[in-house]
Parts: C-alpha cells; sequence; structure tokens
C-alpha cells in the first residue's frame, strides 16, 4: 500500500508539473502590458477629448449626420446655462464606451488566456474582453460597457501575440464621447472595433486605434488613443468616484445644484424649483 501510495504521488506531481510547464508556455504566447497606463498629455483648450489631437465637442470634426449635429449643439448651448446637456454621467452614472477608454487617470490592462480585463477606476470601473473563442450571446444584455470579444494576432510572427482585436456591441445609454455631449445615436446599436497594441518604436507607449460604427455618423470614424507607461514599478492607483462630494442633482428632467450649505440651488438662470407636492408646504 506504501509503494502504491508513493506511485501515485509521484504520478500526481509528474501530471501537475506537466501541467505548470504547457501553463507557462501558453502564457509566454502572450505580451506583458503590466503597468499603469494614462492618456498621453495634449495641451488642448478643453478637457480629454475622444481623439486625443483635437478639441471636444465641436472641436472633434466628428462626421455627424445634421440631425446629431444639433444634438451636439443643444448640449454645448445647455452647458452655457448651467445644464448638463447630453452628458449625464456627471451625474456619476458609467460613462460606457467608448469613453470609458479615455485614460483620464492610469488604466490597467490585465491578461490571461480566456479574457483580457481592463481595470479603470472612474466613471467606469472595469471592463472584460472575452479571448476563450465564445460567439455572441443571444440575446446580449445590454451595459454601458458593452460586450467585448477579442482575438490576438501575432502579427511580426515571432512566437508571441503583439495585436489585440476587439469588437464590442450590445449596449444600453445614455452614452457620449466627452463631456461636451459629443453624441453617439440613441438607439445604442453602436460597434466599436479596436486594435490594441504597445508601439514597436518605444515600448512604453500603447495604441487602442478605435472606430466607431454609429448611425449618429455619416460614416466610420477610427481614432488613435495612445497611452504611456508610468515607469515606476509601482504605481500610485488613485481611487476616484464621481458620486462623492457632487453637487449636481437631477429631478425629472432639470439638473440642480446642491449649495455648500446642503441647500438646493439653481443651475440655470430663472430656473424654475423642483414639483413638491409630497411636501408640507410652510403655511399650508
Amino acid at each position: 500500500m506504501r509503494y502504491r501510495g508513493s506511485a501515485w504521488a509521484l504520478a500526481f506531481a509528474a501530471a501537475l508539473a506537466i501541467t505548470a510547464s504547457a501553463r507557462a508556455a501558453d502564457d509566454a504566447q502572450y505580451p506583458d502590458w503590466s503597468g499603469a497606463w494614462i492618456r498621453i498629455p495634449v495641451k488642448l483648450p478643453t478637457q480629454p477629448s475622444h481623439d486625443q489631437t483635437k478639441p471636444w465637442g465641436r472641436g472633434q470634426e466628428a462626421p455627424l449626420t445634421p440631425e446629431y449635429q444639433k444634438v451636439l449643439e443643444d448640449s454645448i448651448a445647455d452647458q452655457a446655462i448651467g445644464g448638463l446637456g447630453n452628458f449625464p454621467t456627471t451625474l456619476g452614472r458609467p460613462a460606457g464606451m467608448p469613453h470609458m477608454m479615455m485614460g483620464f487617470i492610469p488604466m490597467e490592462f490585465v491578461v490571461t488566456p480566456e479574457t483580457t480585463y481592463v481595470l479603470i477606476g472612474m466613471y467606469d470601473h472595469y471592463r472584460r474582453i472575452f479571448t476563450d473563442g465564445r460567439d455572441w450571446p443571444t440575446p446580449i444584455e445590454p451595459t454601458f460597457a458593452g460586450y467585448s470579444i477579442g482575438r490576438w494576432i501575432d502579427e511580426d510572427g515571432d512566437g508571441r501575440y503583439d495585436v489585440l482585436e476587439v469588437e464590442t456591441r450590445g449596449f444600453k445609454g445614455p452614452r457620449a464621447y466627452d463631456e461636451a455631449g459629443l453624441p453617439l445615436h440613441f438607439d445604442n446599436e453602436s460597434i466599436f472595433r479596436e486594435r490594441i497594441y504597445r508601439d514597436k518604436a518605444d515600448a512604453n507607449i500603447m495604441h487602442d486605434e478605435i472606430t466607431t460604427i454609429d448611425h449618429a455618423l455619416t460614416r466610420p470614424w477610427t481614432v488613435d488613443k495612445r497611452y504611456v507607461r508610468d515607469p515606476n514599478p509601482r504605481p500610485a492607483w488613485p481611487e476616484y468616484y464621481i458620486s462623492e462630494g457632487n453637487g449636481q442633482i437631477m429631478i425629472g428632467k432639470e439638473n440642480y445644484f446642491l449649495s455648500a450649505e446642503g441647500l438646493l440651488m439653481p443651475a440655470k438662470k430663472n430656473q424654475a424649483p423642483p414639483d413638491l407636492r409630497y411636501f408640507k408646504q410652510a403655511g399650508r
């Protein structure tokens, strides 16, 4: 019995060694995308934008249909007088794709053979890109981030993957490209196709070439988002929640503001107060 037990233990150990060796070889196929990645800073007269090389809103020169160009103009006009325009994410709700790939604060890519995770920690917290060979589910449960299926490519033929191609669909909204309210179509039938890879000349730069196919556009729109890796091997990971200390309050279809004293204030000039029918009125 002792001999048979020892033989079983040796066989089990050998099987574990083979499995570990196979897994190590499998992992060696995948790129090292570790570290903290943040958008390459570009001096713009606005906050970060979808196309990093251009200002947000009108400055993006997005190929919008006339109907959705008006949505953008209405958003800009509403924000000019204190409204939220077409960017309700300001209230603390997720931004979703493609805004979640802005790289406004450091992102982390966690690569496994079955799934690549993008950890964000801002309006949106994470994203899953499935690379296990699955097909699209029927139906797709709509989410702000959408459902992402990817495939790895060994583009230079060196035996190691270097490009992740991704398609994402299955959305709910509202969503916008940027804080100015640059709109996606309200039907939420957007499709995003990405090529994510490290720069061949500088491994500390990551590209995310995103092509948007959307009914609010007259043609597919491609931008090259670029991120730079923090050289610190133990980078800081800031915690950011837009809902913390947020003074914006949406009541019905109107946005109001909470003062430092905790009192409700108008966000727009001559804005009417909210309907208080369910509150006991003074003097009644």
